[in-house]
């Protein structure tokens, strides 16, 4: 089992550096704006289906962005098979990574609490 979790680590690896190319050299679609990363792909065992979580910043719309990645899957999909040498091709399935986002947000939140904090120290 552990051979086949290393294969499938090295796939979702190799996935993940094309899908980035494809997504940032070769998509001409107008929807799809912002700065787009592919943060984690999670295949399947039997490579039918790749989950690709992407992380999307100062897009104009998110859920337009998502969409129209979901329309341009056949092309990505079929540029994938063209790279990567795999017997199936898994079919993507495009997620919205917002761990990024969150982390900023909390990132925020923890420097406010900071400044809150440190002139309270100063007094002592």
């Amino acid at each position: 089992m552990q051979k086949n979790n290393n294969r499938l680590n090295r796939v979702d690896e190799e996935l993940k550096k094309e899908l980035s190319n494809i997504i940032s050299n070769d998509l001409k679609n107008p929807n799809i704006t912002g700065l787009i990363s592919v943060t984690k792909v999670k295949t399947t065992p039997d490579l039918k289906y790749a989950k690709v979580y992407v992380s999307i910043l100062n897009a104009k719309s998110t859920k337009g962005t998502i969409s129209a990645l979901k329309k341009a899957s056949g092309f990505i999909r079929s540029e994938i098979a063209k790279r990567v040498n795999l017997r199936i091709t898994p079919e993507l399935v495009f997620e919205l990574d917002d761990s990024m986002e969150y982390g900023a947000k909390i990132d925020l939140i923890l420097k406010d609490i900071m400044k809150d904090i440190k002139p309270e120290e100063d007094n002592k």
